[in-house]
């Protein structure tokens, strides 16, 4: 297992959560998907998500624009 604290935070989207911040990335292994250490915007609470769960933010500087489409769950 590896723990990585994500410095800077990465602008991310939680299906069913909204947007927040990843703070933290979690790897158990090669069985398993990664887990993200979230802080939603919104609420200020703190959930981790596994990749199925997370999506990038539309970031125009990084190529990812209003294309991008995230359905709340």
């Amino acid at each position: 297992m590896s723990f990585t604290q994500l410095n800077p935070p990465i602008p991310m989207f939680v299906i069913g959560k909204g947007e927040g911040y990843a703070i933290a990335a979690i790897d158990y292994g090669p069985d398993y998907d990664l887990m993200w250490t979230v802080i939603i915007t919104d609420t200020g609470e703190i959930w981790t998500a596994t990749n199925k769960e997370i999506r990038g933010i539309v970031n125009w500087t990084l190529g990812r624009g209003a294309g991008v489409k995230h359905e709340q769950s």
